[in-house]
């Protein structure tokens, strides 16, 4: 059974040609033109009840659009979904009691007020009685180490606190979708990890389904066991970070540290070179290929340390995304 499910969700956006010149503003005005832009194309995919999956790809390939899509702030232009048994985009008040959307770019606490105001407003809508507000805020604040935080100004809150306290306010309805776009945005690393803590915490202690995109690989890594890749829209796969690298990633990461250093030219016939630092270089091996290499390198080079690893999650889906496929 499934809590999120999207067949062939499209979005299409018509966008307003305009020519360069005086003659261009004018006909802009009075004869308007414009093309078509498909920011999410034929995309389907099935997400069960308590998973965490990471949603991942460039700038600009339809992953906040397909957000707004899965929360109903927008109208798809084709295709089917439902989130928690409802369609999104009819905005149903029992839709929206059991899903959540945090976006580390955006803010809904009000500025100039102590946290706690923004919180109880958020209650009252929700319609959650005083008694249930203190026992959910007591939860929370304790899983997001808040003490002592919402009583000042949220202007006067580091970035760190803002974001705690921007998850609470979204999460004390207790949704059980939680739509999270790039939720450690601009976070220090101490920060980044007392979220994903939190996060990982949340979802076990509720089940809760957590959809979330980031640029930092991190955040996948430590709560995703299942990733979707979406480039230009489409969505180019569905499936374990594991498969990800077995499938598109034939190759490992041997790293030597040298008695002095070496031209690139001389270095490039061992391997595809990542990096050179000094004595320190990096190179990309095809894992055929891999002993025999290595064994070159040891009899060619005056070697110090070697090192032989998977490559970093990041550059194998930055080479998904620069190809387009995982074909």
């Amino acid at each position: 059974m499934s809590i999120i499910t999207v067949e062939n969700l499209k979005k299409v956006y018509p966008v307003a040609v305009k020519e360069p010149g005086l003659k261009g503003t004018f006909n802009h005005f009075l004869r308007r033109t414009y093309r078509s832009v498909e920011a999410v194309k034929q995309m389907s995919f099935q997400i069960a009840p308590g998973e965490v999956v990471g949603f991942l790809g460039p700038n600009g390939a339809g992953k906040t659009t397909t957000l707004k899509m899965l929360t109903g702030l927008i109208y798809p232009s084709g295709g089917q979904m439902q989130v928690a048994g409802y369609v999104p985009f009819r905005r149903q008040n029992a839709f929206l009691q059991k899903i959540t959307l945090v976006m580390g770019q955006k803010q809904q606490l009000i500025w100039d007020l102590p946290a706690i105001d923004s919180l109880r407003i958020n209650a009252a809508i929700y319609g959650i009685s005083d008694k249930e507000f203190r026992y959910r805020m007591a939860e929370l604040v304790e899983m997001l180490a808040l003490e002592d935080k919402l009583h000042q100004p949220v202007r006067k809150l580091s970035l760190g606190e803002r974001m705690k306290a921007e998850l609470l306010a979204a999460l004390i309805h207790h949704p059980q979708v939680l739509f999270l776009d790039e939720p450690t945005l601009g976070l220090d690393v101490n920060a980044q990890v007392a979220v994903r803590g939190f996060l990982q915490e949340y979802n076990q202690r509720y089940g809760a389904t957590v959809l979330l995109t980031s640029h930092y690989m991190a955040d996948i890594t430590a709560l995703c066991q299942r990733v979707l890749l979406i480039h230009a829209g489409s969505l180019i796969y569905d499936g374990s970070l594991t498969g990800l690298l077995d499938r598109f990633a034939p190759y490992r990461e041997v790293k030597i540290e040298l008695k002095q250093p070496q031209a690139a030219t001389e270095l490039s016939a061992y391997g595809e070179l990542q990096a050179i630092e000094g004595c320190t270089v990096r190179f990309i091996v095809q894992r055929e290929s891999l002993t025999a290499t290595v064994s070159r390198i040891l009899a060619d080079l005056e070697v110090m340390d070697l090192m032989v690893t998977d490559p970093p999650i990041e550059e194998v889906i930055g080479r998904v995304f620069r190809s387009g496929t995982v074909d």
